[in-house]
Order: structure tokens, then C-alpha cells, then sequence
């Protein structure tokens, strides 16, 4: 008497794609972009999932570089509205040039949140 062996993706027959190089490498390149192996990158697409990316290192330093921009300006700014003798210098044109720069660092944030957030096809 057979058994029937349970079927897996390791022992069902691959399916090919024949593309040229450089669209091999950008499909790789996205494959990595996202964290998935190339052959999970196209299984996700091919059952109609959005591959998930995984989030930019190098913008989430920047994200955090920016929160603590924005501390220290909202640290000067409760000095001068506490009327903290360390502020006394802070005159009105300092805390005008230090509200910009804050709206200014908060547009910074906005767009580095959308760089992370959003996918590249809708920046």
C-alpha cells in the first residue's frame, strides 16, 4: 500500500521566469529592499500581496536626529516662556527665528516619516 507524501512547495515543480539581467536585478533589488528571499518576493506578488518592507535603518537615525532637534528647541522656547533668567537674552526676533525653525524641523520630520512610510511609487 502508498502513502501520499503531503504536498509542499520543496517537492511541487517551480515555476520559470524568464527575464534579462536587468530586470533579474531589480527584481532582486526589491526583493531586498523588502527583507524577502527573490523566490518569497515573487511567490508574495504572484498571490497578489504587497510585499511589506522592512523599516530604513538609516531613516529611522534620521527621524530620531530630528525628535532631538526638536527637544532642544522646544527646551529654548520653555525657557524664554518661563521667564528663566538663563533666557533673559532671548529677545522677541531669537524666539521668531526659533518658532521657523522649528516648523522648518517638523517639515523635515514629515518628510522623512513619508520616505519610510510610504512605498516608493506613491512619494
Amino acid at each position: 500500500m502508498e502513502t501520499l507524501k503531503p504536498s509542499t512547495r520543496k517537492n511541487s515543480p517551480p515555476i520559470k521566469v524568464y527575464c534579462l539581467p536587468d530586470e533579474r536585478r531589480q527584481i532582486e533589488t526589491n526583493a531586498d529592499r523588502v527583507g524577502l528571499a527573490l523566490s518569497s518576493y515573487l511567490l508574495t506578488l504572484g498571490l497578489g500581496y504587497e510585499p511589506r518592507g522592512v523599516v530604513d535603518g538609516e531613516k529611522v537615525d534620521e527621524l530620531m536626529r530630528i525628535n532631538g532637534d526638536l527637544g532642544r528647541l522646544g527646551g529654548l522656547l520653555k525657557l524664554w516662556l518661563t521667564d528663566d533668567a538663563r533666557a533673559a537674552m532671548l529677545g522677541d526676533s531669537t524666539i521668531r527665528a526659533l518658532l521657523s525653525k522649528i516648523e522648518d524641523t517638523q517639515d523635515l520630520m514629515t518628510d522623512a516619516i513619508r520616505s519610510v512610510v510610504l512605498p516608493r511609487s506613491k512619494r
